[in-house]
């Protein structure tokens, strides 16, 4: 993004390269505006995700209030948890004050199964995914390993919607 922090923005912190492949493809949207997005280089793990977010981000967030955060993770799910318990353990380190202004989202497993499931690039999914979100329809949104995104979609389209999308 260049420009003004002061105004509106997004930034992604993905959790793997193929999350942030992801991530760039939603900015090649015509529906999107790309210079309201900073996507972060990938952190290396859901909970270096986390420990990025509490270090870094937390305190841009305070100083800059028009800022949003994504938080793209894996909801794979190896240690035998849930993608509930996996969400409830991402957002039990967000501070309450910065709630409203924090989202997670991803694939119920991995990337690379939705990559295979689709036969598409995954910038070819993040822009199939940017396409269905200013009206919050689309199939892949509805596609098993993505419909479980469905209520945290919906909040982080009320906060950005007014400024992301061109449409």
């Amino acid at each position: 993004m260049s420009g003004n922090r002061e105004k509106p923005h997004v930034i992604v912190l993905p959790e793997d390269e193929a999350n942030e492949k992801i991530a760039i493809g939603f900015t090649l949207s015509l529906n999107i505006n790309a210079r309201s997005i900073i996507i972060d280089k990938f952190a290396g793990g859901w909970r270096k995700v986390v420990s990025k977010f509490t270090a870094q981000l937390v305190p841009e967030m305070r100083k800059y209030r028009a800022c949003i955060v994504l938080l793209l993770i894996d909801f794979d799910c190896y240690e035998g948890c849930s993608h509930k318990e996996r969400l409830h353990r991402v957002t039990c380190d967000i501070p309450d004050d910065l709630k409203n202004r924090v989202f997670v989202l991803g694939v119920l497993s991995e990337p690379e199964k939705l990559k295979t499931k689709c036969r598409k690039s995954f910038e070819q999914i993040g822009e199939i995914l940017a396409d269905g979100c200013p009206d919050n329809k689309n199939e892949l949104w509805m596609d098993e390993l993505m419909k479980h995104n469905e209520d945290e979609l919906s909040r982080i389209l009320l906060s950005v919607r007014p400024f992301l999308f061109s449409v």
